[in-house]
């Protein structure tokens, strides 16, 4: 019994949830045509191409009130489930009398010449119908999506002023209901994941208009989505639709784009990385002879970029006069001066980053130094430039710098250029502002204090110390060879000194016999002698000679 209970409902049931299902989208209708209001027979014949002139309305036909409540929607007639098509539907509600025959209604869209149907009304039905309201509806106009339509109707005979003109928009295929069923819309469904890690996209396709293969990219959305290279044909028979798809860069215009594989077939584009903006805060460049900095967004974006120089703090003050709004094309500053401080902001919407493009730059292009222990301050530079110096104090707590004086340097390239600034450098701060070009920044360099002492300053004495080891130790080496060479050249002159004194002490003592000239001393025997590494004394050649030698081993 249950059984057959639920069978003698399940009819019901799916009547009602096919109908709940069909108000999600059109309305659907199984065949156009014309219907009036009940008890008035109406007939349907196409009106003229030049209908005639207007005439004056009947005695007591009041103008104003023949019309009411004219009212335009759309409606669908499908020959299968991607088969549909739009019609319009056309109802008005008119008040009927004995000089109005009939209803004229004329659609015109855009390049198309008018199309009029007349809806003429039996003498009989009029007659009975004569001072009531009746309605009469037509539902088959064809309609395109996102077409723009013009609806005028009027009594036959028309009658002059009387007269109804109305416009319609048709629903595009923004419609889900349209981009399902209707084959100038049909794009398909297009999901994917992003793999991160190896920089892949994998995409599936649903709905896909049915026989026919279909057509996935990747490509980069500007005016038109160019194509990247990345390309595959999805043929009908592949049981699984999907693709996968390598990448180099996350770009925000970076686009999976879809059609079918028809003639004029519409596509759908879903951009996996619309959000990521902050990719494209690259590619900066700077041109060092022309000193012009450069930046091209790649893709489509309204954004505001100006130049600024970033403090101790992190916050980047804008430069006066520095700000450029970009959308496609490339912006350049010219005359800039690439310091590590200036720096390139991009603001989109309410968001902003901040680009340092010279941070990282090594050589710098201008420098204020100051050797250890002396009190001039040099300035060098890559580039032939003018600086202006400013002599300030700068408070405990403050990013300011209170300026005293200012004098105006120029300085040759690879060519060191003495400040001489006047007063007192110590515990005093330098404001350096380059001159000869539109854009830079304003950098304070603090001088070391004079008169600190070496215990209170450490980190100023450790690495000097380091540089003084390099160069007394070489000296020290150097002076030590110095004296060991003299000594062994002077040890070799004193023996030879010795031998040739011991010859010619062997010719004297031959000639004279006499005791007192067996004790001779050299007369160029003036300085000690090296004796295995001591130095002594040289005794006169006479008297202990056994004393003599044993000092000498």
């Amino acid at each position: 019994m249950i059984l057959w209970v639920a069978l003698l409902m399940s009819p019901c049931c799916l009547g009602l949830n096919g109908a709940a299902a069909e108000s999600i989208g059109l309305e659907r209708i199984k065949k156009c045509g014309t219907r009036c209001s009940q008890g008035l027979q109406c007939k349907t014949k196409p009106g003229n191409w030049f209908p005639p002139p207007c005439q004056d309305p009947a005695v007591g036909l009041n103008t104003s009130s023949v019309f009411h409540n004219i009212s335009l929607s759309p409606v669908m007639i499908c020959e299968g489930r991607q088969k549909c098509s739009m019609r319009l539907r056309i109802k008005t509600t008119l008040q009927l009398t004995e000089s109005v025959h009939g209803v004229s209604v004329c659609t015109v869209t855009a390049g198309m010449m008018a199309s009029c149907q007349i809806f003429s009304f039996t003498k009989t039905s009029r007659e009975r119908k004569a001072g009531l309201q009746v309605e009469v509806m037509n539902d088959c106009t064809d309609i395109s999506q996102s077409q723009h339509v013009q609806v005028t109707v009027k009594t036959v005979p028309s009658y002059c002023g009387v007269t109804w003109t109305g416009t319609y928009d048709a629903p595009g295929c923004n419609s889900e209901d349209l981009r399902r069923h209707v084959p100038e819309c049909i794009t398909g469904r297009l999901s994917y994941d992003v793999n991160s890690e190896r920089k892949q996209l994998n995409v599936r396709v649903s709905d896909m208009m049915e026989d026919h293969d279909y057509h996935l990219r990747l490509c980069r959305k500007d005016f038109i989505c160019v194509g990247t290279g990345a390309y595959t044909l999805i043929k009908k028979s592949e049981p699984v639709k999907s693709a996968t798809f390598s990448y180099s860069r996350p770009l925000p215009c970076l686009c999976i784009e879809g059609w079918s594989a028809v003639v004029d077939a519409p596509r759908v584009q879903v951009c996996p990385f619309r959000d990521r903006l902050e990719e494209l805060w690259t590619g900066i460049n700077f041109n060092p002879m022309e000193e012009m900095l450069s930046w091209e967004p790649l893709c489509p974006v309204t954004a505001v970029v100006v130049l600024c120089q970033k403090r101790e703090d992190g916050v980047c003050v804008d430069l006066a006069h520095s700000s450029q709004n970009v959308s496609r094309e490339k912006i350049t500053f010219t005359k800039v001066d690439p310091h590590p401080q200036l720096c390139m902001k991009f603001t989109a919407g309410s968001e902003s980053w901040t680009r340092c493009p010279f941070a990282d730059v090594r050589i710098k292009a201008w420098e204020v130094m100051r050797q250890q222990g002396q009190e001039d301050v040099n300035m060098l530079s890559q580039i032939t430039a003018t600086f202006s110096v400013g002599l300030c104090v700068k408070s405990e707590g403050s990013n300011e710098c209170q300026v005293t004086e200012t004098h105006t340097v120029h300085v040759e390239k690879h060519k060191a250029v003495g400040l001489h600034l006047a007063g007192d450098l110590c515990n005093s701060c330098l404001q350096v502002k380059r001159l000869d070009v539109n854009f830079a920044a304003t950098v304070i360099h603090c001088l070391e204090k004079c008169n600190e002492t070496p215990a209170l300053r450490p980190v100023i004495s450790s690495q000097p110390s380091l540089d003084l080891t390099w160069v007394v130790v070489p000296a020290g080496v150097c002076l030590s060879g110095i004296i060991i060479i003299t000594l062994v050249l002077h040890v070799l002159l004193t023996v030879y000194q010795r031998r040739k004194q011991n010859r010619n002490g062997g010719g004297i003592s031959e000639k004279h016999t006499d005791p007192a000239f067996d004790c001779v001393v050299p007369a160029l025997e003036t300085l000690p002698t090296l004796h295995n590494g001591v130095l002594v004394p040289d005794s006169p050649q006479c008297g202990n000679t056994e004393k003599s030698n044993l000092i000498s081993e």
